[in-house]
């Protein structure tokens, strides 16, 4: 239980510096749950840039200005490091020739990460608490403990609670946790069982993205 309650103190330290970074990229990428979806968020509240002088409007971007800022956007939607980002990219672009649309295999790489799966199921308010949650070893694919919130998942991939983390928050009550949340045409939950399931490749279209991800194929061309 120690562990449990100093996840949910981090994550919350996290929520202040996520507000600061929606601010900052111009775009609110609902790092903070529920949160995002009320009336209290920041980007509401104070729609522009932190800093003294952050309402002052900015000059145009430079086309590598704009790339950069896709990236940052792109890394923080998905709680990607740099070189995170980059290997997901170069992959993609070494298989550019065999592939009909690099979006969407992009995005196929790195919705079908463990992390945000268990984000997608509805059992995290955000992939910061899904990747910790991964990390401590709650979850399981398949009947075996994975740890690596990286893990690809497969099509068939069955996700599932571990024994001993159902009565842990903020697993033990599935029905309030997933209170009218709408699954994405990928993914199956049974909520009796506890399991969720990987029915098939997530593209581009299924997903609703505040990034230009022609701009990341550019970006690390240079």
């Amino acid at each position: 239980m120690d562990v449990v309650l100093k996840n949910q103190e981090d994550y919350s330290i996290m929520e202040t510096k996520n507000c600061k970074i929606c601010r900052r990229l111009g775009e609110k990428l609902f790092l903070k749950g529920e949160r995002c979806m009320s009336a209290k968020c920041a980007m509401v509240k104070r729609p522009f840039p932190p800093g003294q002088k952050a309402k002052k409007r900015r000059g145009s971007l430079s086309e590598y200005g704009k790339e950069l800022k896709e990236k940052q956007k792109m890394k923080k939607w998905y709680g990607l490091s740099e070189s995170q980002m980059e290997r997901y990219v170069k992959e993609v672009e070494k298989r550019r020739a065999k592939i009909e649309n690099v979006a969407d295999a992009l995005i196929e790489k790195i919705e079908s990460r463990l992390d945000n799966t268990i984000f997608r199921l509805g059992l995290a308010k955000s992939r910061a608490q899904a990747s910790k949650l991964v990390s401590h070893g709650h979850f399981m694919v398949n009947g075996r403990k994975v740890d690596i919130p990286s893990y690809e998942m497969k099509i068939g991939d069955v996700i599932s609670i571990r024994p001993g983390s159902k009565k842990k928050e903020p697993l033990k009550d599935l029905d309030a946790l997933m209170k009218n949340y709408k699954l994405p045409s990928w993914l199956n939950f049974d909520k009796d069982k506890g399991e969720g399931k990987f029915v098939k490749k997530p593209i581009a279209a299924d997903v609703q993205l505040p990034v230009e991800i022609a701009t990341l194929f550019e970006h690390y061309s240079r």
